[in-house]
């Protein structure tokens, strides 16, 4: 039997492995392509000063004086965003367009006299201005008692077929009215049945977040991707709706990337919806930027939030922070010293003379995947030595390196592992001047905080303990936190497993359980909460749970620490 070469054996392993690597959709590739897209928080709870309705305001209230979609869309336009993300209907269930699902939303206010559709004329601005439409819409509404993180299931069950039909009217009329919707926002999940909607009416978006999740959250609210920065998850994680990127996984067989939302209103500070005053919380150019070496420049989607006041305009002084931004990422990225792209592990710069050089970009074709999984900059010097000036992982849609100045005549990217034949659709190199300021480690690095403690007689071997935890004053913002039961000094004398057990793991947020929130892992004893709303302080967070030990007494305490990137 006559064997094959060696060089078409290898070709039909990579080409095996390309095959095997998830891919992203047409509606992904889009997506990815935005890198900034500008959220639109808008409604009744800007007239309530707060981040959610509590029906404190009537709609006589909401005159909507100077509403602008056109402003709206030329503030997205000057900081480069691809697309404007509006919330048509958030918790409270107020609707932004003509609907006969409701009696709460645009029909009901003094605005053109209950004939107004702001979806329609942001749908019709965004045509205008050449920028794409994705919507927000709570699978819930606190009227029908499908609160805060409900996912859209009603605390009676004796309405969910009833509000079922409502909701799934909603999307199918959000979905077929105003245009290609390209983003579809399912804050926190969606546990209703759509399906259906989403195949006939969806098929070419992105969805975030339930069954036919396209997108995850990155799992905080404070501008940042992990890095590295994987697009792909197991399938049975992806379709749990709530996956974040803490289910990324390098060899997952499912293609979900992670988008990173963010208020412009966090400079000491969160808020989503405008106030009176919220101008002390704009975040400065320097804050701005960090999170765009931390999102874009980490391979995610920049999802920045713009809060019109209840005049319907975005404010000027907001307006101007975006301007200086896109101004900014200009200035430093819209002009390459020298730039190239091509297909295999090694692609060079070659430069006339030695330059300065402080920042890369590199680019993957997607189309093929993501495919790099190390790589290294070389630079050959003024002294005819190449020298490694960085190491760096995933690169994805576009990663963004920056480094001490270098003078260089080569610069160079090696590919040190991948999982096929890289393709790269861009390499450039950049001097970039700018204060260190803008590239410091902006993170919040939440200090680990202790819960509770046990000594050697809290927990028998023989029968269970019940326990509960109020975790309230330590999960106070959005994000991902990790519970756990730190063992301090344990009983070895008798040889005994010092490991704890647990059962009847109970979470309750929102005012009611949310298993879908908790994930346990055993072999740390740590237990992984996710707050995805920012809520408010009415909403207490606790966790029940029944504890025993294997046989050897131990004493610890049960810390907490919110995840930082």
């Amino acid at each position: 039997m006559r064997k094959l070469p060696l060089s078409l054996l290898l070709l039909l392993a990579l080409s095996t492995r390309a095959q095997e690597i998830p891919l992203p959709t047409e509606a992904q590739l889009r997506w990815h392509n935005y890198e900034r897209t500008m959220f639109v928080h808008f409604g009744p709870a800007a007239w309530q000063s707060r981040e959610y309705d509590n029906f404190s305001s009537s709609p006589d209230r909401m005159q909507l004086t100077r509403l602008d979609t056109d402003q709206w869309c030329e503030v997205a336009r000057s900081w480069g965003a691809g697309m404007v993300l509006f919330v048509a209907k958030h918790v409270g269930g107020f609707c932004w367009w003509q609907t006969g699902t409701t009696d709460y939303g645009v029909r009901q206010i003094p605005w053109r006299n209950g004939t107004g559709d702001v979806l329609k004329d942001l749908s019709e601005s965004c045509k205008k201005y050449g920028l794409d439409l994705g919507v927000y819409i709570y699978p819930g509404d606190d009227r029908w008692g499908a609160g805060i993180g409900s996912g859209g299931i009603t605390e009676d069950p004796s309405k969910q077929e009833a509000y079922n039909t409502i909701f799934r009217t909603q999307l199918t009329e959000v979905l077929t009215r105003y245009g290609p919707i390209r983003e579809v926002w399912f804050d926190g999940n969606c546990r209703i049945p759509v399906k259906d909607i989403l195949d006939k009416y969806a098929a070419n978006s992105v969805i975030f977040q339930g069954e036919q999740a396209s997108l995850r959250w990155v799992g905080n609210e404070d501008g940042y991707a992990p890095y590295p920065n994987w697009y792909t998850l197991k399938e049975q994680d992806r379709a749990t709706g709530v996956a974040t990127a803490v289910h990324s996984d390098l060899n997952g067989n499912s293609y979900a990337p992670v988008e990173i939302d963010v208020p412009l209103l966090k400079n000491k500070g969160h808020k989503w919806f405008w106030a009176p005053g919220c101008d002390t919380l704009l975040m400065t150019q320097s804050q701005l930027m960090n999170l765009y070496y931390k999102s874009v420049g980490r391979g995610s989607v920049l999802l920045l939030n713009s809060t019109p006041d209840t005049t319907g305009r975005i404010p000027e002084t907001h307006a101007a922070v975006y301007r200086e931004f896109g101004r900014e990422i200009n200035h430093r990225f819209s002009r390459p010293l020298k730039k190239t792209a091509g297909k295999g592990e090694r692609l060079e710069l070659s430069f006339t003379k030695p330059t300065a050089i402080n920042h890369c970009i590199l680019q993957e074709d997607l189309t093929g995947g993501q495919r790099i999984i190390a790589y290294e900059l070389r630079g050959y010097t003024e002294k005819n030595q190449w020298v490694t000036i960085y190491k760096g992982s995933s690169v994805g849609h576009k990663k963004i390196d920056y480094f001490p100045e270098v003078r260089l005549k080569k610069l160079q990217v090696q590919v040190t592992q991948s999982k096929a034949t890289p393709l790269i659709k861009n390499f450039s190199a950049f001097y970039v001047k700018s204060s260190p300021g803008d590239l410091r480690d902006e993170k919040d690095q939440d200090l680990l905080q202790t819960v509770d403690t046990w000594d050697l007689n809290t927990f028998k071997a023989d029968q269970w303990t019940e326990i509960t935890l109020n975790l309230t004053p330590y999960m106070n913002r959005v994000g991902e936190y990790e519970l756990v039961f730190s063992r301090l000094a344990t009983d070895y004398v008798e040889g005994k497993s010092p490991q704890l057990e647990f059962k009847d793991i109970e979470l309750f947020m929102y005012n009611e359980k949310q298993p879908s929130f908790l994930n346990y892992m055993p072999k740390t004893q740590t237990f992984r909460i996710t707050r995805s709303q920012q809520t408010l302080d009415e909403y207490p967070t606790t966790l029940k749970v029944k504890v025993k030990h294997k046989g050897a007494p131990s004493l610890g305490e049960v810390t907490i620490k919110r995840v930082t990137y």
